[in-house]
Formats: C-alpha cells, structure tokens, sequence
C-alpha cells in the first residue's frame, strides 16, 4: 500500500511532527489522524489553547499556524488494516524535500513504532535523531490525555510557543 497524501508543511514549519503510516481512517479522509479515538487534535490543540479542530481545514490551520509540519515514516508498505505491528516491506518516505523547503529545527516520531521505523531507514539518511514523544494513538490506553498533553507540551514548548 502507498502513502496517499502527500505531507503537510509550509517554509515556516519548524517542528516535523512523524507518525508511522496513516490508519485506515486517515486513509479514508485523505489526511492525517483521522480516526475519532486518536488523541492527537485534542491534544495539540490543548498545548496550543486552540478550540478543537472540525474540519480537516481547521486542522491544516492549527498545524500551519503554530509552525508544525506533518508526515509520515513509511511511503509504502504491507499492512493490515491499521496496525503497526502488522508493517512489513518498508519503504522510507523521503524527507528532503520538507528539510530543504521548510525551517525545520527538530523531528518529533509520534510513538515507538515510528521511532522504530525511523531509526531504521531515515536517520542513517538525514543524521538528525528525533525526539520519541508517546503514541496518541487509542491503543496507548496507558497514556491518559492530560499527560499526554503535559509532555507533548513540554517537548513543543522550547521550539514553538
């Protein structure tokens, strides 16, 4: 399966915010964290005191406006339905065009299977080591949203706000 969207960034985003690869939500909507019981808009829109985005509009506003940059580990793989630990046949998306276009000062791997993943095939490439910030994903049950809000918060905070 490919990636289908392409990365949301603009000449200003200085945070690069990855996920591994879209759920089959996201893939539906065409864009990223689209499942409803994924914490990531409550969550970035909490360490920003932002209302909620609606619309995959609003979200696009609330990332753009705040300097983040979104994408994706993986532009192509084997998988089932939505779950990481299902990825097989790897291929790295290409991060160069967002580095070279972007003033991007960090990268933050949304979850443990991102960083996993990162690891493997685009630090040896960039040489940049990205900061492991906890899944927002639903099967992070562990993770309660105000925590997930304080540390993602903390890690936001020396870069953007």
């Amino acid at each position: 399966m490919k990636h289908p969207f392409p990365p949301l960034y603009d000449k200003d985003s200085q945070v690069l915010i990855l996920g591994s690869f879209p759920s089959v939500k996201s893939r539906e909507q065409m864009f990223f964290y689209g499942h409803p019981q994924n914490r990531f808009w409550k969550v970035i829109s909490a360490v920003f005191h932002e209302k909620m985005p609606e619309t995959i509009e609003d979200k696009k506003i609330l990332v753009l406006s705040h300097h983040l940059a979104l994408w994706d580990v993986i532009a192509e793989c084997d998988i089932i339905g939505s779950s990481d630990s299902s990825i097989r046949n790897a291929k790295a998306n290409d991060l160069s065009e967002i580095l070279e276009n972007a003033s991007i000062q960090k990268i933050i791997v949304n979850g443990k299977t991102a960083e996993k993943l990162y690891k493997k095939y685009i630090e040896p490439v960039t040489g940049i080591t990205a900061a492991v910030m906890p899944s927002t994903s639903p099967a992070n049950a562990a993770w309660k949203l105000d925590k997930l809000t304080e540390v993602w918060g903390q890690e936001l905070q020396s870069y953007i706000l």
